[in-house]
């Protein structure tokens, strides 16, 4: 049995609407990687954009905290749609539709691991979003009050586990299983190795995602809905995929793109490569949060020192310390390895001919370095949360820390976009238009989340309403923010839509490898084919077009 299908025939029609219904049903059933991956990452925009429209709603029912315009119902719903849309209808499918549409270009591979699954898994992830929507206009989301639709919630959220779970499946077989010749895993590049991670973490969480959701299901169906307190339930029990630590996973592949531009950027290659897959490994343990199922933890803290109490609590105590410091603290040294990574590859060097090498900062750079600074900051905030004695708990606080994630995470995906559009779609976006729109992004997401970590110290409660007057003005900084951020989404996927639909076939493309690159995909043409190469490559490093390049400069001198 072989993991790659062969592509189905599209035959042509000599007619404009035959070769229009052919376009639409061959994008439809097609299993290139390439195409499934946008698809996904179309349908992420259309979900992110969607989501920060419910934020701006959010926002502005909080900026008077006295006069609220929703009732309860409703306002629970909307607080229900943006954790759904912050998880399941942006960041997991941006992150999983450029590993999709990356990897295989990466690793060498004709294709990508069982292709048809992964179709599979974009449509029972577009059909449970689909169904998850009407249910939340429905009063159905968590602590819904209409009990068909509460079931139709959860039956979506199980449909998308497992669409997610199938995609996580073929990523890590593609890694493991499709490699070209002489790429050892050592040699595998570090977006690659992260989208195999992020895999991983995909069919460690979902099935235990999917097993909550038969339970909660059939205790509510049956209409007993005592052992898991029915539609209250979800919160206690389901909760855990929709709050942190568990989404630090999203953020996975994007961090995995700031690791792959950092040696082309600086033009250097990558030593002590081990270090950078253990680090970008060590984020993954965050899935193991969502595997145990753990919501919150309580972690006393007294001053400077951790307060264990008297020697009979130290036990007690422990079992708290220790999955917090698991898991917030080891994603945080994971990713906190690409700073010093950074660090030494900006590090001023100079070449085999004493010239000072410099530079080439790019807009896909740009967006992947300031995604991940916001995902960093989003992972410190959450590991405060639990800290019994700041009183975070039950705020806005945890809210802040997953917009800093979620929206951090969509700018690192956009940073891929931009860097990869090449290979992709064979033309590049204009750099002096795209870079202002990463500074607007960052400027937003800061703006979207930083208020609501101080609000949060102030005692602001997650929900609506508020006493103290003095917080208005932190509520009003978030509205601006998350403007910012879906006026620089709209002017990304306009640019892009433009740059892509409006392009001339006559017109010249970008060349095969505009930007230097150091992995195999830049040795395939611009866009790539259906294939991805016409002859498979053989590997001999990690870095083999850098060295086809200093082998040519050699003998041209």
């Amino acid at each position: 049995m072989t993991t790659i299908d062969s592509s189905p025939d599209t035959a042509a029609s000599s007619s404009t609407i035959g070769r229009l219904l052919a376009a639409d049903v061959d994008w439809l059933t097609s299993t290139d990687h390439k195409k499934i991956g946008r698809l996904f990452i179309g349908g992420g925009l259309l979900g992110l954009l969607a989501t920060i429209a419910v934020n701006l709603l959010i926002a502005i029912e909080r900026v008077d905290g006295d006069n609220a315009a929703l009732d309860v119902d409703a306002w629970s719903q909307l607080l229900s749609s943006q954790r759904v849309g912050l998880v399941f209808g942006a960041a997991l499918p941006l992150a999983a539709g450029l590993a999709i549409a990356v990897m295989p270009l990466q690793l060498g591979a004709r294709a990508i691991a069982f292709p048809r699954l992964v179709a599979s898994g974009f449509y029972m992830w577009f059909g449970g979003l689909v169904l998850s929507i009407v249910a939340l206009a429905g009063n159905g989301g968590f602590s819904g009050g209409d009990a068909d639709m509460v079931d139709l919630f959860l039956a979506a959220h199980g449909l998308m586990a497992i669409g997610f779970a199938a995609v996580g499946g073929s990523l890590v077989t593609s890694v493991l299983t499709t490699r070209a010749p002489g790429m050892t895993m050592r040699r595998v590049p570090f977006f690659s190795w992260s989208t195999m991670v992020f895999g991983l973490s995909l069919v460690l969480v979902m099935p235990v995602l999917f097993g909550t959701i038969i339970y909660l299901f059939v205790d509510h169906r049956s209409g007993a809905r005592e052992a898991f307190d029915g539609n209250f339930g979800i919160t206690t029990w389901a909760g855990w995929m929709f709050t942190q630590p568990t989404t630090f996973l999203v953020a996975i592949p994007a961090l995995g793109v700031f690791a792959e531009l950092l040696p082309a950027t600086f033009k250097k290659r990558t030593p002590l490569r081990g270090i950078v897959f253990a680090g970008l490994s060590l984020v993954g343990v965050s899935a193991l949060a969502g595997v145990t199922q753990q919501l919150a933890f309580d972690v006393p803290w007294r001053g400077s020192q951790l307060y264990l109490g008297g020697r009979e609590d130290v036990k007690e105590k422990l079992y708290d310390v220790l999955p917090w410091a698991m898991f917030h603290g080891l994603p945080i040294l994971g990713a906190g390895i690409l700073v010093l990574m950074a660090l030494f590859l900006a590090k001023p060097s100079k070449d085999e001919n004493g010239d000072t090498i410099r530079p080439n900062i790019g807009a896909g750079f740009v967006f992947a370095f300031f995604g991940y600074g916001m995902i960093l900051v989003g992972m410190h905030g959450s590991a405060l949360e639990p800290l019994t004695d700041l009183d975070l708990a039950g705020t806005v606080f945890n809210e802040a820390s997953l917009v800093y994630v979620v929206y951090g995470t969509a700018l690192g995906v956009m940073g891929g976009l931009v860097h990869w559009a090449p290979k992709l779609w064979g033309r590049t976006l204009d750099m002096k238009l795209v870079a202002p729109l990463a500074l607007l992004g960052v400027a937003g997401t800061v703006l979207a989340s930083l208020p609501h970590y101080i609000a949060g110290f102030l005692d602001q409660p997650s929900g609506l309403g508020y006493s103290d007057s003095d917080l208005q003005i932190w509520n009003i900084l978030v509205l601006v923010g998350h403007a910012l951020v879906a006026l620089s989404v709209l002017a990304f996927a306009g640019l892009l839509a433009k740059t892509v639909l409006g392009a001339d076939d006559t017109d010249e493309g970008p060349g095969d490898d505009p930007f230097d690159g150091h992995t195999i995909e830049w040795a395939t043409t611009s866009p790539a084919p259906t294939n991805n190469f016409a002859d498979v490559p053989m590997i001999t490093s990690a870095e083999p077009l850098l060295d086809k390049k200093q082998a040519n400069a050699k003998e041209s001198v």
